[in-house]
């Protein structure tokens, strides 16, 4: 009989580890999720603004329609892209584009005494600081989430519940130079 009490205090231990365990898990990847909408908001935010840029700088700079292009097909590629992989790969596109913009910008000194232009580029900065913070915060997130996924014994719960890695945010080698732009000279 004492044997018995035994079993089944061990049966409802491992059921009370499942449950907290997947409870965790969903837990985690709620967050994950959560965080990757932030990303997304700012990068909404930014591509509010860049219209809104465009506009105030294309009368002068006729003869970039190509950047102007870049930045369009850009917005349009992260629109529909399915995946996070997709979202990232459009959003470095659209920084790449805004680089080129931004130097362009730098050349003409009469866009660097207009108030719009400068209010638009201090709002543009100020988001662009905004989806660095947010992609650190997924980042963290999402190791989290990896470390819970990848440690004994919560690995083997994880694969139960079909639980898998998530990816980080990575950005592409040539967002790590931002381009320089002085619109004070």
């Amino acid at each position: 009989m004492k044997k018995s009490y035994w079993v089944w205090g061990i049966v409802v231990i491992i059921l009370l580890y499942g449950v907290v365990s997947y409870n965790g898990f969903v837990k985690l990847n709620a967050g994950v999720d959560n965080q990757w909408a932030q990303v997304e908001t700012q990068y909404q935010r930014r591509f509010d603004l860049i219209p809104n840029l465009i506009s105030s700088v294309k009368g002068v700079l006729a003869q970039e329609q190509k950047v102007f292009g870049d930045l369009a097909d850009a917005r349009t590629r992260y629109s529909g892209a399915a995946s996070v992989g997709d979202k990232v790969a459009a959003a470095n596109q659209v920084e790449g584009a805004l680089g080129r913009l931004l130097v362009i910008m730098e050349n003409y000194p009469e866009l660097k005494s207009s108030e719009t232009v400068q209010t638009l580029m201090a709002q543009l900065e100020g988001t662009e600081n905004r989806i660095s913070v947010e992609r650190s915060r997924f980042n963290e997130s999402v190791t989290a989430f990896n470390i819970r996924v990848r440690s004994f014994p919560s690995s083997l719960m994880a694969k139960i519940f079909g639980f898998a890695t998530r990816d980080l945010f990575e950005a592409v080698q040539a967002a790590a130079t931002a381009p320089q732009v002085d619109l004070i000279q």
